[in-house]
């Protein structure tokens, strides 16, 4: 029976790095296609060459990245260094039979949202528009456009960077007469009084562009998927009542159909999605 990757990596690292620091290795990774991201311990710095070589070899990755401090600014930039491997980081993740082509040094793509982005894949049909006001580089777009191949997906997106890998992942994924890409802060380029679905699929003060998701929605009817991160005993009033209050304004109103916790976010505090249909009063 072949060991586990975790023991392989700790046996070979016994000869190679001091025997009292081993106990100190990540057994927990985030694989991206061929990119591996680890959570490095300080103690272990001298030694993190050795350590990104072994990891890559095992787990057969090109390029090994340190996470030196999470993510960064509005764009949620990964803060990582490279500690061995190929300084070309961009890579292929393949996941439920989508592609994703990114460079994980530029972009986030979290293994913690993988259940959501399967369950939204199949969420749709062929008879509605959907609006993805936070695109990236397809996350919920892609699944959506493959599999549920509803008449159309505006997907937009502000960040340069993702909004080019949106585009090639559109092409790579055979989508382009479904999805429409669009450039630029969703409150000034979605289209309005259009969609059956709205995508609201990022976690900072996701709040303030509720306004904009009810405007999306034709006559202000439809569902809208509302993600944020929320103290776990605020569940599920906290997020209702900031819905309620913003479909209030619109002259709607907001009923809560689900909601699921996506993952941990800090201690107490977790990001959900809240399946939410908008209607009239």
């Amino acid at each position: 029976m072949a060991e586990k990757p975790f023991i392989q990596i700790k046996n070979s690292l016994l000869k190679e790095i001091p025997s009292d620091l081993v106990s100190n290795l990540p057994d927990k990774w985030e694989k991206i296609g061929d990119v591996l991201t680890i959570v490095l311990p300080s103690i272990l710095d001298e030694y993190k060459n050795t350590i990104g070589k072994k990891y890559a070899e095992v787990l057969n990755c090109k390029t090994v990245l340190k996470d030196i401090g999470g993510i960064k600014g509005e764009f949620r930039v990964p803060n990582v260094e490279i500690i061995y491997g190929l300084k070309n980081t961009e890579t292929i993740h393949k996941e439920n039979g989508v592609k994703y082509r990114l460079d994980p040094q530029k972009l986030m793509f979290s293994s913690g949202n993988m259940d959501e982005r399967i369950r939204m894949a199949k969420i749709s049909n062929k008879n509605e528009t959907v609006v993805d006001l936070f695109a990236g580089i397809g996350y919920f777009t892609l699944p959506i456009a493959i599999y549920s191949k509803p008449e159309k997906v505006f997907a937009c997106e502000k960040n340069q960077i993702a909004f080019d890998y949106l585009n090639e992942n559109i092409i790579l994924n055979d989508v382009s007469s479904i999805v429409e890409p669009r450039k630029g802060d969703n409150r000034d380029i979605a289209p309005k009084n259009i969609a059956d679905r709205v995508i609201m699929g990022y976690i900072d003060e996701t709040e303030k562009f509720l306004p904009n998701a009810i405007d999306c929605l034709h006559n202000h009817i439809g569902i809208i998927h509302y993600h944020n991160t929320f103290s776990d005993n605020t569940i599920p009033n906290k997020p209702m009542k900031i819905v309620e209050k913003e479909a209030k304004k619109k002259g709607c109103k907001a009923e809560l159909l689900k909601y699921i916790y996506v993952k941990s976010y800090a201690p107490g505090i977790s990001h959900y999605v809240f399946d939410i249909k908008i209607g009239e009063k």
